[in-house]
């Protein structure tokens, strides 16, 4: 065993003049692998999406919240002002993720094909508290009474 690991600290190869040994080729190794995923989704069946949301802990609040965005102020703006969590600083946005990244109700409400891009969606209520949800973009999913050929 002792002396895989002596193996494992010995130069493996040279790249450039730099020696390379075999602990440091694997770490780079995993690296990329994570990379990967966390580029290209790593599970989801392809699907992903990009959103925004609103996290509030009351729901009065939030529906109020919901009220100044349906009578014409920016979603991003209302996030600025009123969210609890932190991407409320940039808009709500919580970038592009895939299925199993976020909690089940959020995840249920992003991926589901009758939620409209580009439509408020909530109150959803999770252990965070409650939310308003905006899909900005979503990749993978068909559209309500889509089929797969014009989803294409």
């Amino acid at each position: 065993m002792d002396t895989l690991f002596a193996e494992l600290l010995e130069p493996l190869l040279e790249i450039g003049g730099v020696k390379i040994t075999g602990v440091q080729f694997i770490a780079v190794g995993v690296l990329l692998i994570f990379f990967y995923f966390q580029s290209f989704g790593g599970g989801g069946g392809g699907k992903s999406c990009t959103a925004r949301h609103i996290l509030m802990k009351s729901e009065a609040d939030l529906l109020k919240a919901k009220k100044r965005i349906e009578d014409g102020e920016d979603f991003g703006k209302v996030a600025a002002e009123c969210s609890t969590c932190p991407s409320g600083k940039s808009g709500g946005s919580l970038g592009n993720f895939t299925p199993g990244c976020m909690v089940p109700a959020f995840d249920k409400v992003c991926f589901d094909p009758a939620t409209k891009v580009g439509e408020v969606v909530g109150p959803v209520q999770t252990h965070f508290g409650y939310h308003l949800i905006i899909v900005d973009d979503r990749q993978g999913v068909e559209a309500e009474g889509e089929s797969k050929e014009e989803s294409k």
